[in-house]
């Protein structure tokens, strides 16, 4: 009886070791998993702001007025003055539909053909 408790207690004690071993890889593999995914987002955030930088270089206004200037046969475009801006009172909004009114229900064409 002896002997068998011992053989149960190595095989529990080397299935534990098993477990042990394949969740020791299995983190290994997240924490490998988790500083690529760290990698790509420094990567896209580095991106990003040399994006930001592009855009920010790109919309200079003295760069777009001359834009603007080398284009204007084709776009017309002119700078924005006071005179072009309205109050929201003088904005002509569509007004709202009426509702309908509602419907009598003696009216209805099922009570209609019931009643005599």
């Amino acid at each position: 009886m002896r002997s068998l408790t011992y053989l149960a207690c190595v095989l529990v004690v080397m299935g534990l070791a098993f477990w042990a071993y394949r969740e020791n890889y299995a983190t290994q593999a997240a924490i490998g998993q988790m500083a690529q995914v760290r990698r790509e987002i420094a990567d896209l955030r580095e991106e990003l702001g040399v994006l930001r930088a592009e855009w920010a270089y790109l919309n200079r206004p003295e760069r777009l007025r001359q834009l603007v200037d080398l284009n204007f046969d084709q776009l017309q475009l002119v700078p924005v003055a006071p005179d072009q801006f309205n109050d929201l009172d003088q904005v002509d909004y569509p007004k709202p539909p009426e509702p309908e009114p509602p419907l009598d229900p003696s009216t209805t064409p099922d009570n209609t053909e019931s009643q005599p």
